[in-house]
């Protein structure tokens, strides 16, 4: 069965993903269509670099022009946030990436967007899911295969440049000239490049390029910005003496930072950096957005500036709702995805790094000295991550211990509340909390715990992962 988790449909290539499956679930996007008569506006479709994302885009543009849907088709691997900004550009009533975003070499996958670029939502993804599984191979009209270019209904555009244009419009491009920033990029082997580099060229800094090569296995690593996966990117911010180092995730809708003294800087403080420039440098005015497993930090900063910070179950289609309904300056996830007001209601590395490298060249200061300057005034809070894999046995007895039982183990500091609203979170008194909940996009157990220092946040994660009898990778039971 096609179901849909936070970030769309993935499975393994050759096992879920499959040309079937694939085709099976563009008509159901079609039917869905045509019940909604929006089928005149038409889709955006998409693809990254990964193994069979290109011909998958073709065995849905022959389905959707098989049900008469007209199909632009962007023609060349792209970041998924060029796919959501073009349907909204271009007015379409849907849109689809092929990806699989940052999960292994081994799975690809479908996001699908809604009007306006949006990700689409619980309800969208529900509904889809259960129609689809109504379907049958001979429920799918399609165009003869190497047959869609010749229907009238496919549009192939290969130009990035309204998108890269929109953001270089978005940014003090004069203040970034005048810094001479020296940026070292790693797209991971994925599709960052062309348009993070084509930025950051046209504002005149000094860019270099590591990672850029096609390489469908990722180089053999998860295409994940992760403190360790970019370990090449702090080796080489060093030893090129760069001001800092971006990299982005396989689809390009996520991002790590690495700062000039060869730190990563994670999605936490990126994120607060980066709320705290647009009010501070730039004048904006909101509240904030983000999920239940990303820094409270971004609470103080809000409360600072007598704003408010909006806390929404994880998926980013809950964070763009919720900036659409707060006109919220900034909206994120601790796993390195953010928006920006005026841009698009998605997570967009492209972006985000951009407007980072905007913040070090209007403040004349190091990104070091800037999240220095951060924690001197709004203290500092530290989170760990852990993810544990399971047996689908272990599964059924995790979820019931923890969501029909509510077995937590006896934390050593108070309480305050407890919800279960989107897996669990814990409220502590003195300001820090954990959370546990199933992963959405991989089958782990994920436990994240934010506290004043990062022994405190290992110890509570520790005492969950103990009581639950988890097990990290490689370690012995």
């Amino acid at each position: 069965m096609i179901q849909f988790g936070t970030g769309g449909w993935r499975e393994i290539i050759g096992e879920g993903f499959t040309r079937a499956n694939v085709r099976l679930l563009v008509q159901g996007l079609c039917d869905r269509m045509d019940a909604e008569g929006v089928r005149s506006r038409g889709v955006v479709v998409g693809y990254d670099r990964r193994f069979l994302s290109d011909v998958a885009a073709w065995w849905a543009a022959e389905v959707f022009a098989g049900n008469g849907v007209p199909v632009t088709l962007i023609g060349r691997p792209a970041p998924t946030p060029m796919f959501m900004w073009t349907v909204r550009n271009l007015g379409c009533a849907y849109g689809i990436a092929i990806t699989a975003s940052h999960n292994p070499a081994l799975y690809n996958g479908v996001k699908v967007f809604t009007e306006d670029g949006r990700d689409a939502d619980l309800e969208v993804t529900d509904a889809l899911a259960a129609h689809i599984a109504t379907l049958t191979d001979a429920d799918v009209r399609s165009c003869a295969a190497g047959q869609a270019p010749a229907s009238g209904l496919v549009t192939v555009q290969t130009s990035l440049n309204w998108y890269i244009d929109a953001i270089l419009d978005s940014l003090d491009v004069e203040a970034i000239r005048h810094a001479h920033l020296s940026v070292v990029l790693d797209p991971m082997f994925g599709v960052a490049q062309t348009c993070l580099q084509t930025i950051l060229l046209t504002a005149r800094c000094q860019v270099e390029m590591i990672n850029e090569r096609h390489d469908a296995l990722f180089g053999g690593r998860m295409p994940s910005p992760t403190a360790a996966s970019i370990e090449p990117l702090r080796q080489a911010v060093l030893e090129r003496h760069a001001d800092l180092g971006i990299a982005t995730d396989g689809d390009a809708d996520r991002l790590g930072i690495v700062d000039d003294r060869g730190h990563y800087v994670t999605a936490n403080q990126v994120l607060v950096l980066l709320y705290n420039y647009l009010l501070t440098g730039k004048g904006w005015v909101g509240p904030a957005v983000r999920n239940m497993s990303t820094t409270h930090l971004l609470d103080r900063v809000a409360a600072a500036h007598g704003q408010v910070c909006y806390e929404v179950p994880v998926g980013f289609k809950w964070i763009s709702a919720k900036m659409a309904e707060t006109d919220a300056v900034i909206g994120g996830e601790s796993s390195g995805g953010l928006t920006v007001r005026g841009h698009i209601a998605g997570k967009d590395g492209i972006y985000a790094g951009s407007l980072l490298v905007e913040m070090v060249a209007a403040s004349g200061k190091r990104l070091s000295e800037l999240y220095a300057d951060l924690v001197a005034t709004y203290g500092e809070l530290e989170m760990v991550e852990r993810s544990y894999a399971f047996t689908p046995e272990r599964r059924e007895e995790l979820h019931r211990r923890l969501f029909e039982e509510h077995d937590l183990p006896a934390f050593a500091e108070p309480v305050e509340r407890v919800s279960w609203a989107d897996g669990c979170k814990v409220y502590f008194a003195a300001g820090g909390w954990v959370t546990i909940r199933f992963s959405g996009t991989e089958p782990v157990l994920r436990v994240f715990a934010e506290q004043p220092t990062a022994a405190a946040a290992d110890a509570v994660a520790a005492l969950v992962a103990g009581h639950l009898g988890l097990l990290a990778p490689g370690e012995a039971a």
